[in-house]
């Protein structure tokens, strides 16, 4: 086991010394700097709904929406959707709150797909690289299995990617204190779940938001890794894994009216498909069903991983 842990120490000490991750860290720093940046641009982000008048407040808010949308037939659906919010707040007697660190952090959920992209070229280049740089067999005169060394190389994968979300995380979090303050411990907002509007903890939607893209973002990050292992190409590796995260959802409702459509894999990622009692667009799928055809593509994945870096040989490499 401390074979394995030094490998995984290793790889993580590979990895995050080359600039390239630096600059990965870097771009979403950036991004995130500059989506705050626009958002605080916009002003006056919630801070009047402090005020005793708050009432007052949300219905002029619903007055100008409303002569918005009769102006611009574009701002139909976002208004409409801001309307009933404002209704809702005025019909519960429940004061909003102001912009804040905890809502910038929910909505910077979005970055995953950022995260995702980070993931799929590291672990690309996690196991093909070896082979390019012609280092796989400085690795392989070891003591140690090939198995050993294969998933110290994956779990260092899943660690960058656990690493990176956290850094969104709580980057997020301060540049949203630096600019738009701390709503509360425990912030609560109005949000439409599908099955209507409800009163929410912003932190729980946090955790539930980040937890379901983070199944999309193991399992991307899984096939890109079986790709370097089968192919020892990074390129083909990246290609394909950022092909199929972009157009995934395109070829599910390409085939969604074939039976055997609900097993495709990005059918099954999003399993928040499935919260708040929704049912899936395509027949005879459930929450169990996913993540019984999820384990099944991981396991399926790990497996050809496996197979082909430990009987591969390495020396004409």
């Amino acid at each position: 086991m401390s074979n394995l842990f030094h490998l995984i120490y290793n790889e993580l000490k590979k990895l995050y010394i080359q600039k390239s991750s630096k600059i990965m860290y870097i771009v979403l720093g950036v991004i995130i700097l500059g989506i705050a940046i626009v958002s605080n641009s916009v002003g006056n982000l919630g801070e009047q709904y402090e005020q005793e008048n708050w009432r007052e407040v949300l219905q002029e808010e619903n007055k100008e929406l409303t002569q918005e949308m009769e102006d611009k037939e574009a701002f139909q659906g976002m208004n409409t959707a801001q309307i009933e919010k404002n209704n809702y707040y005025l019909e519960q007697d429940i004061q909003p709150v102001s912009y804040g660190a905890w809502q910038f952090v929910m909505e910077n959920e979005m970055l995953l797909s950022v995260v995702s992209l980070l993931t799929i070229i590291v672990a690309a280049g996690i196991v093909a690289n070896e082979f390019r740089w012609g280092t796989i067999k400085l690795l392989l005169i070891r003591p140690i299995t090939r198995t050993k060394i294969l998933l110290s190389k994956y779990i260092t994968v899943l660690l960058f990617a656990l690493f990176t979300l956290v850094f969104v995380l709580v980057f997020s979090w301060i540049i949203g204190a630096l600019f738009f303050g701390i709503e509360g411990i425990d912030p609560k907002v109005v949000l439409d779940q599908g099955d209507g509007l409800a009163y929410v903890s912003v932190i729980n939607e946090i955790i539930t938001g980040y937890g379901y893209k983070l199944v999309n973002l193991v399992m991307m990050a899984t096939f890109a890794f079986m790709i370097s292992s089968v192919f020892r190409n990074s390129t083909i590796a990246i290609g394909l894994a950022i092909f199929l995260m972009m157009a995934g959802n395109q070829i599910v409702l390409f085939f969604a009216e074939r039976s055997w459509s609900k097993y495709i894999l990005f059918a099954n990622t999003d399993l928040s498909q499935y919260a708040n009692g929704n049912t899936s667009l395509i027949e005879g799928m459930s929450l169990g069903f996913s993540i019984t055809v999820l384990l099944v593509y991981y396991a399926v994945f790990l497996l050809l991983s496996w197979l082909f870096f430990t009987k591969r040989d390495v020396a004409g490499s």
